[in-house]
């Protein structure tokens, strides 16, 4: 595709150290050696030169044929007051060309449909996409199959196998794909599916919701039971107690946060277009419904960007500015529709028949600092509901005036918005607040609505610098009132958060909290208020104290059943098998074992060689034995370069020192299965990861067996740390996220 040339006037684009990383390792385009070959200034302008050219299609447009409207895009994502999802800033004006970052595909009840649905994921996740699926539409397992006298295996065991075709497909060369699986709590294998992520490592590429009906609520509420329908006949099944399936529901998110909930009635009652059919599933955050077959693309704009002084010399909302901001935005938006290469004809078709965007916003806790107004109070509440109001009022605006220079979208007429007196509409919707992790990295500002995870952080560099940062809101209050210091700032890096620092004041205490200080209906009816005036929905995590009750999340549940969300996600502090966010309060304590023995080789041992296919090679794994016991290995990887022979034998002297020093083949198992690697391999009892991986599945095989085998930690979706840098992973909007390199499961 051909950039128009560069105009050597542009603005320069001033990057932060964070951004600079993650613009190197995920967004620059790149030779065949992986080295970049733009620069952020040529990004920007290769994106908003490319998105501008669309306005050249319609002769009404004010912008066409003038050239003005790039440098209009240009400024408005260097500024970083608005920034499109990230296949847009990585994929425009490529030879790939797939700008959106959310897709639904429907799984049909036939081998067919379902594999059809395989090999459209892996084209998505190719392009950088990620898909929501419904598994609702799959008959239970165990029911008959007509056609061969055989019996369906069920939803689930489809879904591992989404799951591991997901693991092989590396998305747009930057990370791996990610899912959304529902089911309706009406199946018949609903009780299999809440059950599902149990285990940790179960299912590592998806996010599980389960799809709640207003009946089933109801029936909660009065403590009644409800029916099961098989999908393929309507057949009642059998009864469940409703009180029973949301109590188990409830039990599985306090254990590990899966899976979350979808309201799917209240979903499809804001179905803009019901004709076309409902809406089953939702994007990996769960943030996006969609029709099946269908995509958006999102885009964020910066609240922290987006203030001025009043005559006072007070910080307040420039709402001049975010008018401006927001029709901008809506126009780049529907312009990314008509650039975007979609992967599936069936899914350009659909889009743009409908032409949803997704304009949301981030930086809004950072706002809410340099206003002075506490997260968790009803101010922060009435600020929410006003931005939000206004900006889906903007947005609306913004998209009838393009329906009257463009014309609407095609399906306007059999739309809710002609009923509702609303409209002509260039878009059946306007609105979402989606995650918005890397990019609120590249901008420099606090992630979608969600509250900071910690004031202050060290994050280490690869010559083990230790780089400390802190809040730039947070910091200048500190300095504005005389307390900042090298020791007040050492104890916050410790703790993350200032609500124990009695000795701070109480007013710098109450409005600059983090996301474990505000109690969890705070961040539920925070939620509520964006959700109020948002087309789609709201992609937000409620965060729990480790202490946390599993009635504190049933109420949670139901109070956003109430609130009118569209659906919740929790995450209790500490209920993963590795915790996600670590901070000087909570890092291990070292432990020094002065009275370890290693014990002395004997002269002859005995042992056996197993043979290993690795992503690096045929790995040959000998392990000697004494007294029945693994007591040393030694691991070759065929015709491999030195370095990594020379990992493969580090790696096996360290497991035979603990082996000798009496460190059990469980513990050793414990700590290797599941350490990823660039080239994983499939076996037929699963998938090798890495050679520390491979030595694990021996030991597990060997000395374990099926009935002990260990859980794996390493491969579930909340891992502790980053799996490309090594640093801590957050928990928010769904999803996690590395601050330092911008890695992200979810987008």
């Amino acid at each position: 595709m051909s950039i128009p040339t560069m105009p050597k006037d542009l603005e320069t684009v001033n990057l932060n150290d964070n951004a600079k990383v993650v613009l190197e390792k995920r967004y620059y385009r790149k030779d065949e050696s992986g080295n970049p070959k733009e620069t952020a200034q040529e990004l920007f302008w290769r994106v908003a030169s490319v998105i501008a050219a669309e306005e050249d299609k319609y002769s009404s447009s004010p912008y066409a044929k003038k050239g003005t409207l790039a440098h209009d895009f240009y400024s408005l994502m260097t500024s970083y007051k608005f920034l499109p999802n990230s296949p847009t800033l990585m994929n425009a004006g490529t030879s790939l060309g797939q700008l959106a970052a959310c897709f639904v595909l429907p799984v049909g009840d036939s081998m067919e449909e379902i594999f059809d649905a395989v090999k459209n994921a892996a084209l998505i996740h190719k392009s950088g996409g990620g898909t929501g699926f419904s598994f609702s539409r799959l008959r239970q397992k165990d029911a008959v199959v007509g056609s061969t006298g055989g019996v369906a295996s069920g939803p689930l065991s489809f879904l591992k196998i989404f799951n591991t075709a997901t693991e092989q497909v590396k998305q747009g060369g930057t990370r791996r794909g990610a899912n959304m699986g529902i089911l309706r709590v009406d199946h018949p294998d609903i009780l299999e599916f809440i059950s599902a992520k149990e285990r940790d490592g179960e299912l590592n590429n998806f996010n599980l919701s389960v799809a709640l009906t207003e009946r089933f609520m109801q029936a909660v509420e009065k403590d009644e039971d409800y029916e099961l329908r098989a999908p393929h006949s309507g057949e009642v099944i059998e009864t469940l107690s409703a009180r029973e399936v949301f109590l188990l529901l409830v039990n599985k998110a306090w254990e590990s946060g899966d899976p979350g909930i979808v309201f799917i009635d209240r979903i499809n009652r804001d179905n803009p277009t019901p004709d076309q059919g409902e809406i089953e599933s939702t994007n990996p955050c769960g943030e996006q419904p969609l029709l099946p077959y269908e995509a958006c693309n999102l885009g964020s704009i910066n609240l922290a960007e987006l203030c001025s002084f009043d005559k006072d010399g007070c910080v307040e909302v420039d709402w001049n500015e975010f008018e401006r901001v927001i029709r901008l935005s809506v126009r780049f938006l529907d312009n990314v529709i008509d650039a975007s290469r979609y992967p599936l004809d069936s899914i350009a078709d659909t889009v743009r028949k409908n032409r949803k965007i997704g304009l949301g916003i981030m930086g809004f806790a950072d706002l809410l600092y340099r206003l002075r107004i506490p997260y968790d109070s009803q101010e922060a509440l009435g600020l929410a509901e006003k931005i939000m109001e206004f900006m889906r009022d903007v947005s609306r605006a913004a998209s009838h005036d393009l329906a009257i220079e463009r014309g609407p979208f095609p399906a306007y007429e059999t739309s809710i918005f002609p009923k509702q007196n609303i409209g002509p509409l260039r878009n059946a919707t306007t609105t979402t607040i989606a995650p918005t992790g890397t990019l609120s990295i590249i901008a420099g500002c606090s992630s979608g609505v969600e509250p900071l995870f910690a004031l202050s952080f060290a994050r280490y560099v690869m010559d083990g610098e230790k780089l400390v940062e802190v809040n730039p809101f947070f910091e200048e209050a500190l300095k504005e009132q005389g307390l900042w210091s090298e020791k007040l700032m050492a104890l916050i890096e410790q703790k993350g958060s200032i609500a124990q620092i009695e000795h701070l004041p109480a007013e710098l205490r109450r409005v600059f909290v983090t996301a474990m200080d505000i109690k969890p209906d705070a961040h539920l009816k925070m939620q509520a208020a964006f959700q109020k005036f948002t087309d789609n929905a709201v992609s937000k995590t409620v965060n729990l104290p480790s202490e946390a009750t599993r009635q504190d999340i049933f109420d949670i549940y139901w109070a956003a059943y109430e609130l009118g969300c569209k659906g919740v996600t929790v995450y209790r502090d500490g209920c993963k098998a590795i915790q996600v966010l670590c901070t000087g309060d909570s890092k291990p304590e070292e432990t020094k074992d002065d009275s370890q023995v290693v014990q002395q080789r004997p002269d002859v041992v005995y042992g056996f060689t197993q043979k290993v296919e690795t992503g690096l090679g045929i790995m040959y794994l000998t392990v000697n034995e004494v007294d029945g016991k693994p007591f040393e290995v030694f691991a070759t990887i065929g015709k491999s370069g030195r370095s990594i022979t020379a990992k493969a034998e580090a790696i096996g002297r360290l497991v035979s020192l603990a082996l000798r020093s009496g460190v059990s083949v469980r513990a050793i198992v414990e700590q290797l299965k599941g350490i990823g690697g660039e080239h994983p391999v499939f076996r037929k009892k699963g998938m090798i990861m890495s050679i520390p991986d491979a030595i694990a599945w021996v030991f597990e095989q060997r000395y374990l067996g099926s009935d002990n085998a260990v859980m794996d930690h390493a491969r579930d979706i909340t891992s502790a740390v980053c799996p490309e840098c090594g640093e801590p992973l957050m928990f928010q909007e769904g999803c996690v996220l590395c601050a330092a390199c911008g890695y992200t499961k979810c987008g």
